[in-house]
Formats: C-alpha cells, structure tokens, sequence
C-alpha cells in the first residue's frame, strides 16, 4: 500500500507537525512499511489461537517478598537532619 502525498499530509496535521517535502517522501516510504506489514499480519489464520496479552511465558522477574528484620528506630534517627521525640522533625509545609 502507497500512501499518497495528501495523506501524508493528513496525517502529519492530525499530529500536528509540520513537514517539509523531502520529509513528506521519507514518512511516505516509511508509514507505507508499516501499513504493508499491518495488512501481512491482518492475512494471518488466528482462528484457533486464544488472546493473549503476552507471548512469553508467564513467571516473575521479581524476587520473593520475605520478611526481614527492618532498621532500629535508634539507628534510622541517626540519619535525620533533625529529630525530636523519636520522630523526624521536617520543616512545616503549611504556614
């Protein structure tokens, strides 16, 4: 499929941009690709295939959540600027 030279333009003010000619020629040959690849995929038999919403197996990247012991309310004060009454003191946001 080719597109023509006022359908790129079309497209470009639906995007908002402005293109010069020789860009106009480029995103002609290159929106063309992929409207032809989109038509190659459309021709494909997938009547036997169920949605998906990935094509890789499904597993976690993520490691396990455990329980560990977290820092000492002692030692996690220590990297405070300022803290008063066991708590981190921080500036007033509201006046």
């Amino acid at each position: 499929m080719s597109l023509k030279p006022q359908e790129v333009e079309h497209i470009a003010a639906l995007a908002r941009l402005d293109l010069s000619d020789e860009e106009k020629e480029r995103f002609a040959g290159q929106l063309s690709a992929i409207l032809d690849y989109a038509a190659r995929l459309q021709a494909l038999d997938t009547t036997g295939i169920p949605p998906t919403s990935s094509g890789l197996p499904g597993r976690s990247v993520l490691r396990p959540d455990e329980a560990r012991p977290g820092l000492d309310l002692e030692q996690l004060l220590q990297n405070a600027p300022q803290a008063q009454d066991r708590q981190f003191r921080v500036p007033p946001v509201l006046d």
